[in-house]
């Protein structure tokens, strides 16, 4: 579970909509539900994460809830392209998961008896060690989620038939778990964020800024350009990917996520600057950074801000009078 920046008390969240991928026992339900604030929402089960992010933007829910990025699968190109090419939201706070996938059978299948193994492309992806060794005669169909993988194992008449999903999945559909977290590589972690059309949360002093740059011209180093502006102001860079921007071959944005709030001036230089010297910058957010450190660090900086304060008060009060 991760610790965030709570939302503040007058969102009243049993009367908003947040829209998630379904059906219910999803890693996305379940990262949903580690945050308190958001749990206690109106949560909306959607069938495709394209349709999350569709329903805010048309205004039908109050917010999304997405995946953004997997540790071992990178990017979940579909959500990243469409915040940055097809919607204008904004990103308010992001929660990252640790990931264990399970093999689930209905009540009796063996594990020799698998012949198909349903789950969504990614979680497949993730346990390809697995599949060869154990079932690389099975085939693998691909599902919109994980526990759509689950549901459709349990409407199914196929005996034969596994589906990958979360622990979670087989209690809501009553599956048997016969292979615990098979994926292949441990630390698996999946970065989700919370969209909405508007607002920017407020600096909490650990802090995270997503933005798109689009390239005026493809030339002898641009990406340089773009960089030099946050190497010249200490500004770190937790994510750096190019994407095409279907407008040509060679046509490349740059996504990126750096440390740092609007609110800091050292940030709104970069991004001013940018603005100025690129085609483009699409802002997808300033929010509070995800992670165990979170906490810890938010609470040193106001400590540290406060101490500068009171040191600040002490030489003002030393002032003499005219």
């Amino acid at each position: 579970m991760t610790a965030t920046a709570p939302i503040p008390a007058a969102v009243d969240w049993p009367a908003r909509t947040i829209a998630f991928l379904g059906p219910v026992g999803t890693f996305t339900e379940q990262a949903l539900l580690t945050q308190h604030d958001l749990a206690q929402a109106k949560l909306v089960p959607m069938a495709s994460f394209s349709a999350v992010l569709s329903a805010v933007e048309a205004g039908e829910v109050d917010y999304g809830f997405v995946a953004i990025e997997n540790a071992i699968e990178g990017t979940v190109n579909v959500n990243q392209d469409t915040l940055a090419f097809d919607v204008d939201l904004l990103i308010e706070r992001e929660v990252v998961l640790p990931v264990h996938l399970d093999l689930m059978v209905r009540p009796g299948v063996t594990l020799d008896q698998v012949t198909r193994v349903w789950s969504y492309p990614h979680a497949l992806a993730q346990c390809r060690k697995f599949l060869a060794r154990e079932l690389a005669l099975a085939e693998t169909e691909a599902t919109n989620s994980t526990a759509d993988a689950a549901r459709t194992l349990a409407q199914s008449d196929d005996a034969h038939g596994a589906a990958i999903a979360p622990t979670r999945a087989a209690d809501v559909y009553g599956l048997e778990v016969i292979e615990h977290a098979i994926e292949d590589h441990e630390g698996n972690e999946t970065r989700f964020v919370l969209v909405a059309r508007q607002g920017i949360p407020a600096a909490t002093g650990h802090d995270k800024t997503s933005i798109v740059v689009f390239q005026r011209a493809d030339e002898p180093g641009s990406l340089l350009t773009i960089l030099q502006e946050f190497a010249a102001r200490g500004v770190n860079l937790t994510k750096l990917e190019s994407r095409p921007t279907g407008r040509g071959l060679g046509d490349y944005c740059f996504l990126i996520d750096l440390e740092g709030h609007l609110s800091d001036e050292v940030v709104a230089d970069a991004l001013r600057s940018l603005k100025a010297k690129q085609a483009d910058v699409k802002f997808l957010g300033s929010y509070p950074m995800a992670g165990d450190q979170g906490p810890a660090r938010r609470a040193e900086v106001e400590e540290s801000r406060q101490r500068a304060t009171e040191w600040l008060d002490d030489l003002r009060g030393r002032v003499l009078p005219d």
